[in-house]
């Protein structure tokens, strides 16, 4: 019979220093990239990259928000932590968008910040910051590991908390001295370090009662949304949805949980939302609210329920405790993880499976607003029409394109207009920030593109959106990632110009924008670039952009006046007039 000492001994590692312990320590949960900008406070995890470059790659970035919008995309796309390394101060404060938008987004991210040495340390010594004040309330967990033995028991619970319950990011700091500290510390068994995440599963008594719910349901409505969510866990929700012949909405970028060429799709549920969904949420007896926080831009800034108490039937399910009965205090909160809900639901089904349900054409009614919002409306604008566009896009794309964007109106045409595959198929299709952050959309791209090679990527960005990280064009270029970036150009801050024509009519300040030529700056980085400004011109340079076997811009030229799929700064004056 062995020892407990014997055991012990047979798990003893070689001295190791703290950079090499670290980069074992994430191979053995699964790592096989990361993102980041060098810098002298960590030489030493750089080292231990190097030497285990034939595992896991260094992805140098050009910036560190860019660096932590890449890592938030690759973990939206595997539901694995995305890892991004920054040195202190300037570089964590840049990376900080990233961090701010995982928590938003409810993202799996893992942030290390190379600190100043614990000699040094509350002397606010070079580039010294605080993390945990800095960071605390925009990370699930925030620490700095101050023991070199310790680093695998850290690495190991930044994954735990990065991933259960409510996903979301985790911030490690890592003084420089520790880093190039020396020890023999076992690793975690990549059996251990890997294993499925924790789940909180919905009791029989709560799915026991949703189903009553819904039997006595007249007017119900699904609306579907947050992360966590498998490949396996969206398509067990699309046959609920089918079982019981539900009308499903996916909430604020997160169209991509439901097909939206599926009968039961009822579009999206978020910014410039179809006024005829609106109504037929509030006008919802039952809603089945999955997933989603039930966040502002989800419910057109607490307007579609009533707080605390919406006038729906109101069924929450959601991964974190902690956002049930936060703002809404619904009728039934089941505390579940996706893939925890969507397998139960498979056992909730109709008495009667083959008799229509009472709500069917509650249902196709739903469907056919949907289908009507997305018919281009007639154009009255110069050059491009961005509605036709948008519709030969989903037209001309495969199914499992993926397709990023920023923070801007250029957004509402993509949104509306374009129809995303359901993760259902296998993978995230639509990558954008709930936080509304601008500069998304670049880095999110270039990192698509590297985790999912095969796949067209397409970007879609404002001119402002995309110079806030543009320069991630480089790292496409550096890591052969043949990204498509569509920049639509109207010379303004869209958003906020419409907003300031409705506030302050003809008081232009602050939003004008004097650009370069997107295309002469895609070719200086050595990519192709094409500058159209008709819809014919459009399909041409997406047809050559994606045979291409480099990245592309396209500047797509609009017209200024047009400010939204809804409304032109002329129509926005006149209101103000009349």
């Amino acid at each position: 019979m062995e020892t407990p000492v014997a055991r012990h001994a047979s798990n003893v590692a070689e001295p190791r220093h703290g950079g090499q312990i670290l980069v074992d320590a994430l191979l053995a949960h699964g790592v096989d990239m990361a993102f980041g900008v060098p810098g002298e406070s960590y030489l030493s995890v750089l080292e231990g990259f190097y030497q285990r470059r034939d595992r896991a790659r260094f992805i140098v970035c050009r910036q560190e928000g860019g660096a932590a919008n890449m890592a938030d995309a690759y973990g939206k796309l595997t539901g694995r932590p995305g890892i991004v390394f920054c040195t202190r101060g300037p570089g964590a404060t840049n990376a900080s968008i990233g961090v701010h938008t995982a928590f938003q987004d409810s993202t799996p991210l893992i942030l290390f910040i190379g600190q100043v040495g614990r000699d040094f340390a509350d002397r606010e010594a070079f580039q010294e910051i605080d993390y945990r004040r800095m960071f605390g309330q925009m990370a699930k967990w925030v620490a700095q590991i101050d023991s070199v033995e310790r680093i695998p028991e850290y690495i190991a619970r930044a994954f735990q908390t990065a991933t259960a319950g409510r996903p979301g990011p985790v911030v490690l700091a890592l003084p420089e001295d520790m880093l190039t500290e020396v020890a023999a510390v076992a690793d975690v068994p990549p059996e251990v370090a890997t294993k499925a995440r924790a789940m909180a599963w919905p009791s029989p008594h709560d799915l026991a009662r949703l189903k009553t719910l819904l039997q006595n349901a007249e007017r119900p409505m699904l609306l579907l949304g947050g992360s966590g969510w498998t490949p396996q866990a969206a398509a067990r929700m699309q046959a609920f949805a089918e079982r019981w012949n539900l009308p499903a909405g996916c909430v604020f970028r997160r169209q991509d949980l439901f097909d939206n060429r599926h009968p039961n799709y009822a579009g999206d549920v978020g910014i410039a939302i179809n006024p005829k969904l609106a109504a037929r949420v509030k006008d919802a007896d039952l809603v089945l609210a999955i997933g989603t926080r039930l966040g502002e831009m989800t419910t057109s800034g607490y307007t579609l329920f009533d707080v605390p108490r919406p006038k729906q039937t109101l069924v929450h399910v959601h991964a974190g405790a902690e956002e049930l009965g936060r703002v809404y205090q619904a009728d039934l909160m089941i505390h579940a993880s996706m893939p925890a809900i969507a397998e139960a639901l498979d056992g909730v089904t109709p008495d009667s499976p083959d008799t229509p349900p009472r709500w069917s054409a509650w249902t196709e009614a739903a469907n056919a607003d949907y289908l009507a919002n997305i018919v281009p409306q007639p154009f009255g604008g110069k050059g491009i029409d961005m509605a036709r566009a948008m519709r030969w896009l989903r037209e001309r794309l495969p199914q499992n394109s993926i397709l990023t964007n920023g923070a801007g109106n250029y957004a509402t045409w993509l949104h509306r207009f374009y129809q995303y595959g359901a993760l259902a198929a296998g993978s995230r299709t639509q990558l954008a920030p709930t936080s509304g952050a601008m500069g998304y959309g670049a880095p999110a791209a270039v990192a698509a593109k590297i985790v999912c090679p095969d796949t067209p990527v397409i970007c879609m960005a404002g001119d402002g959106c995309f110079l806030m990280n543009g320069q991630e064009l480089a790292t496409a270029m550096q890591y052969n990632a043949p990204v498509i970036f569509i920049v639509i150009n109207n010379g303004m801050y869209g958003t906020i110009r419409m907003h300031q024509e409705r506030e302050y009519p003809e008081h232009v300040s602050g939003t004008e924008l004097r650009n370069p030529d997107f295309a002469a700056l895609a070719r200086a980085y050595g990519a192709e670039g094409h500058t159209v400004r008709s819809l014919e011109g459009f399909q041409s340079a997406v047809e050559s952009a994606l045979v291409a076997s480099v990245a592309s811009v396209i500047e797509v030229q609009t017209d200024p006046n047009i400010i939204s799929p809804r409304a032109t700064i002329d129509s926005l004056r006149a209101q103000s007039r009349s």
